[in-house]
């Protein structure tokens, strides 16, 4: 799966993703870092990725849809994560990839669960 990191990972969490067999970019490979997030939106729309990122604003469907890309994932963490809870979640989320289709969803995941946002068929339809 295409997936685009935000500018909060680094490169150990990256590599989560690789070892998984995923096609990863990073918001600081592409010079995003700082971009405003409708910027890294746009970016994750042309190019099919799905967004990993820590950034609640993402959470909100009305302005970043996730059908226009391929997913949207929000990390919820507490305040200053160690980079092994970073790490723990991300494989959290790509184990349950193996078990659940993910394309065009908002997906949160925390500490222990992970909530899918369910997408109206009407929402899907307006374009």
């Amino acid at each position: 799966m295409k997936f685009k990191l935000d500018e909060n990972f680094g490169n150990r969490t990256q590599q989560v993703f690789q070892r998984a067999g995923h096609d990863i970019e990073t918001v600081r490979q592409e010079s995003l870092q700082g971009a405003p997030d409708e910027e890294i939106y746009t970016a994750c729309c042309n190019e099919q990725r799905c967004l990993i990122t820590l950034d609640l604003d993402f959470a909100n469907i009305t302005r970043f849809s996730p059908q226009k890309t391929n997913g949207i994932v929000v990390i919820r963490v507490p305040r200053n994560p160690s980079l092994s809870l970073l790490e723990n979640l991300a494989r959290d989320f790509l184990r349950a990839l193996e078990q659940q289709e993910f394309k065009k969803q908002l997906w949160i995941v925390e500490i222990g669960r992970i909530r899918v946002h369910q997408q109206d068929i009407d929402e899907g339809e307006e374009e």
